[in-house]
């Protein structure tokens, strides 16, 4: 192994002997060299059943890339124009309201589908404040419906309910991390006129190999899935819980989340990861073409809307649902101009650089976890030698 190679498996068994995670992965491909891979620790440590490369993740935010290359591929055959507004796909876009004081005021203009792309539509995730308590409203009764053994709103319902909340800012004003995706994926299924798992699977998961990627698990895939973990006062323990109204993947939902609904694996990813670093090909397909894809990864905010934008991700911009480097000096950590990627909120991360035509996957099974320090460990350790 060279240096960086040994470092990235101390990395790992230094994080899981530290507790960090249950189990960690790492997949690394370069220019046209076969990935190399690591992994560390357990996909469920009770039964110490070990992480494999072929372990399934939940993706959870990681699927945003994927909605948001659906749009791409949308716009690129004339389907959809990204300064349409939202309802003339989603009706219940229609009239919306701005939350100001203790009141709600008119729209200045209507969210269109590019304000959607860069979290600037005034849009919430469920959260503490005004804007997050009405979004919570639609996923704690989206969630109690599904718990009751029903099916729950569908994809283009979901996003219809959420178009009838008021947004916590006027669209376009600043930037604001939220259900945008979701929305997205309901506009991919109207305007394409398939379920939006349907459109994935026939326009990306097949062309692309990607076989083990879905909104849920088959009882034949099942034993690969891997345990969640939180952390506790006594360390890691099982997490069983929902969040985002993504279930228990073991049968297809009505709600097919565009913004945290698919699980993969590190090998499925990748194959989804390196169609974007070449430019819209792999072996043999087309799946986009240069410019849409030198487009979708280019940044997007304005300086105003970066002003909102994560302290943590500083050096970074923001657009078509990814982080792309801007100014690496000013992150915490080595950054390269014009990365792109995004990660999720049970561990799983991924980034393609492509002016060094690497890409870099991690996959982790603990909750509250991104853009971890062992993600900027692993990170740092490539590209000091990249």
């Amino acid at each position: 192994m060279s240096m960086w190679q040994d470092s990235v498996q101390n990395i790992l068994d230094t994080a899981i002997r530290n507790n960090e995670a249950a189990g960690i992965s790492v997949l690394i491909q370069q220019e046209e060299k076969e990935p190399v891979c690591f992994t560390a620790g357990w996909a469920d440590k009770e039964e110490q059943r070990p992480i494999l490369r072929a372990s399934i993740f939940r993706l959870y935010s990681q699927t945003k890339p994927i909605t948001a290359a659906a749009v791409m591929l949308l716009m690129q055959r004339g389907v959809i124009d990204l300064a349409d507004p939202v309802s003339r796909y989603l009706p219940g876009f229609a009239g919306q309201r701005v939350l100001s004081g203790n009141s709600t005021v008119p729209a200045e203009r209507e969210v269109t589908l590019y304000d959607l792309l860069s979290m600037t539509a005034g849009l919430s995730y469920p959260g503490d404040d005004e804007a997050g308590r009405y979004a919570a409203r639609v996923f704690d009764e989206n969630q109690l419906a599904m718990d009751r053994g029903e099916p729950g709103l569908d994809t283009v319902a979901f996003a219809n309910a959420l178009g009838g909340l008021p947004l916590a800012f006027q669209p376009g004003r600043e930037f604001r991390y939220s259900t945008c995706a979701d929305v997205l994926g309901a506009v991919v299924e109207v305007a394409s006129g398939r379920s939006f798992a349907e459109f994935l699977r026939e326009e990306f998961f097949v062309p692309l190999g990607m076989a083990d990627t879905d909104f849920y698990v088959p009882e034949s895939k099942r034993s690969r899935l891997v345990t969640c973990y939180k952390h506790t006062d006594k360390g890691l323990e099982p997490w069983t819980g929902t969040h985002l109204n993504c279930g228990r993947y073991d049968r297809r939902p009505a709600f097919a989340s565009g913004g945290a609904g698919l699980v993969s694996t590190l090998d499925d990813y990748l194959r989804f990861a390196l169609m974007l670093r070449n430019e819209g090909r792999s072996e043999g397909h087309t799946i986009l073409t240069p410019a849409v894809v030198h487009y979708m990864t280019a940044p997007q905010l304005t300086e105003a809307q970066r002003r909102t934008y994560w302290d943590s991700l500083s050096g970074y911009s923001y657009g078509k649902l990814m982080r792309v480097g801007m100014e690496p000096g000013q992150g915490k950590g080595l950054i390269r101009k014009d990365e792109y990627g995004w990660d999720g909120w049970l561990g799983t991360y991924f980034a393609n650089f492509p002016h060094e035509k690497l890409t870099i996957l991690l996959m982790q099974n603990v909750t509250g976890a991104g853009t971890t320090a062992v993600v900027r460990k692993v990170r740092n350790v490539i590209l000091s030698e990249t």
